[in-house]
């Protein structure tokens, strides 16, 4: 009897962790209770609020800056796009100067910094798309699912 209530509450445990991880991972999905005694007063829409143009397309101009900056955080591999003609850079890698002869030492130098690159693009997307899972072809290696049993 004593087993069965400790499982019962490991895995009632782990599904408010899941929860919490969702809740986390996809903050656009908004929060949901059935308690009448949680409530909340919203400043933005009520009727007495003053509301001014300049203030209201300020705080649009806000939002829309935080959600550009909140993709730009989320999705990484997205590239960086500038419309401004004062921002400028020199590459280094492509110019009439550069060297152009590479020796042996080099090229393994950059391999396994390529290597090393290719491993922490691979971390960092685990990382952010935990949904995605862990595939393995050992079998020896073995572990139990607590959230998708």
């Amino acid at each position: 009897m004593e087993e069965a209530e400790e499982k019962a509450k490991i895995l009632a445990e782990a599904a408010a962790l899941k929860k919490s991880a969702a809740a986390y991972m996809h903050p656009e999905v908004g929060v949901k209770t059935t308690d009448p005694a949680l409530f909340g007063r919203n400043y933005f829409n009520r009727y007495s609020a003053p509301e001014t143009e300049d203030e209201r397309a300020e705080i649009l101009a806000e939002a829309a800056a935080l959600k550009k900056s909140a993709v730009a955080y989320m999705h990484p591999e997205v590239g960086v796009c500038s419309e401004d003609a004062t921002l400028f850079g020199r590459n280094y890698f492509e110019r009439a100067s550069a060297p152009d002869v590479e020796s042996m030492e080099e090229a393994e130098e950059k391999a396994k910094i390529l290597a090393e690159a290719a491993a922490l693009k691979h971390l960092a997307r685990d990382y952010m798309y935990r949904e995605v899972g862990v595939k393995t072809t050992d079998p020896t290696l073995f572990g139990r699912n607590y959230f998708n049993r």
